[in-house]
């Protein structure tokens, strides 16, 4: 993963997400947050890009990038249910279109249910990068991920990845972090671990219905935060080595780079445009909304609409809107304010802008920065950061030794102060 663009540079690149079906999906998740996006268009639209939609949108796509490899991400709805024949007809289009040496990458974020041995093959001949949607073990991820018809997915996302694994391609897993799987951190982490993934993002769902209520199905904001400090705790002292956690390796890009790499870690955003299927082009994946529609690619260029004032104004504002309490956050650095769409609560002074999830965010990074605040200092010095497990190993180690060693009336080993006794000796607390 390549680190961000300094900030508020003009984008040489127009990154796009593609929707080739629009809003439609085969599942009928608890949480999705695009499946109303149907209201955009008339009650008899086929959402299915015609042919003179795709070859606009590939032609600006290409236009609109500074260097090889141009990234497609084909995203949804599902974006299977275009079908084979539709992308077979995408990648003549990209073959036909590519100056000499160029090339195309391609990656369909996939909820995995369609995903049978002739996609496989598909997916296989043309090395598409494939991102799989899967909430952990079958009760979290069952919990809120059905069919239309209600049924249970999880044993057909699993016959997915082992489909695409006998072929030789690796997905990256996709766990949203909802009421269900934040109830669990280590239990769904080590699922997710032991299903061999190599590469792990945790998505917070935060949810509203009409009335601008939180749903049930979202995420709790301290019990976000509770999630990724186990994780984080266990992923640090043990699986540096066997996976990496996109979110970590956000907080390691800031503290070794200056930056993160993704638009929710970045100073400013806008930088990632939503296609439809109808060509029209909108400000981000997160708002697909009217206000936020910058145009079509079947009458403007990418490249134009991403460096538009409005849509500069639109990145911008995700810097230039923090609340003063924001500003002055010792993990600002980290979390930069979170989504844009996130951010429709008020501080504790009644200032808006402040995000929903700003708690878990505080409590993660707070609890989480010296180590990766080591973490980049170890990339830095031209080490490995998993060097940082057989230090914490060390450090445990004297840590677990003072514990035993302490007597009733002693000071607690933990710091607090206290005595022992009527510290972690009387509840069980870290011994760590």
């Amino acid at each position: 993963m390549e680190p961000a663009p300094p900030e508020d540079a003009r984008a040489t690149t127009a990154v796009t997400i593609v929707k080739p079906v629009g809003p439609i999906c085969n599942l009928d998740c608890e949480y999705c947050y695009y499946l109303d996006k149907t209201e955009l268009f008339d009650h008899d639209e086929r959402y299915r890009m015609s042919d003179d939609v795709l070859r606009a949108y590939l032609t600006s796509a290409i236009a609109g990038s500074s260097a090889p490899p141009v990234h497609v991400v084909w995203h949804g709805g599902e974006p299977l249910l275009a079908g084979r024949a539709f992308y077979e007809r995408a990648f003549a289009i990209q073959a036909e279109l590519a100056p000499t040496g160029w090339t195309w990458l391609n990656s369909f974020q996939t909820n995995g249910t369609l995903l049978d041995d002739n996609w496989a093959d598909f997916i296989a001949t043309h090395h598409i990068a494939v991102g799989l949607s899967l909430d952990g073990g079958p009760v979290t991820h069952d919990a809120l991920r059905h069919d239309r018809r209600g049924r249970a997915t999880h044993h057909r996302v699993l016959e997915a990845l082992a489909r695409l694994r006998a072929r030789g391609v690796e997905p990256d897993i996709l766990c949203t972090v909802n009421a269900a799987t934040a109830a669990k951190p280590l239990e769904v982490y080590r699922y997710l671990r032991d299903t061999g993934a190599s590469w792990i993002q945790f998505i917070p769902v935060v949810a509203r219905d009409s009335d601008g209520a939180v749903t049930p199905q979202s995420v709790d904001p301290a019990a976000f935060g509770d999630f990724l400090i186990a994780i984080f705790d266990e992923w640090v002292r043990h699986d540096i080595n066997r996976l990496v956690v996109q979110g970590f390796l956000e907080g390691l890009f800031v503290t070794s780079h200056g930056h993160g790499s993704l638009c929710v870690s970045a100073e400013t955003c806008g930088t990632v445009l939503a296609v439809e299927h109808d060509g029209s082009v909108y400000a981000c994946d997160h708002f697909v909304d009217a206000d936020h529609r910058l145009g079509s690619v079947r009458t403007d260029e990418l490249i134009d609409l991403v460096g538009s004032p409005a849509q500069v104004a639109f990145g911008r504002a995700k810097r230039d809107a923090l609340p003063t309490t924001c500003q002055r956050c010792p993990v600002l650095q980290f979390c930069r304010g979170g989504c844009p769409k996130d951010r429709f609560i008020v501080t504790e002074d009644t200032e808006p802008g402040l995000n929903y999830l700003c708690e878990g965010y505080r409590r993660f990074f707070g609890h989480a920065r010296e180590n990766l605040v080591r973490m980049g200092e170890l990339v830095l010095a031209g080490a490995r950061p998993s060097s940082i497990m057989g230090e914490l190993a060390a450090d445990d180690a004297r840590r677990a030794r003072s514990f035993q060693l302490a007597g009733r009336n002693d000071p607690c080993p933990c710091g607090s102060g206290r005595k022992y006794k009527h510290c972690c000796l009387a509840t069980g607390g870290p011994r760590r």
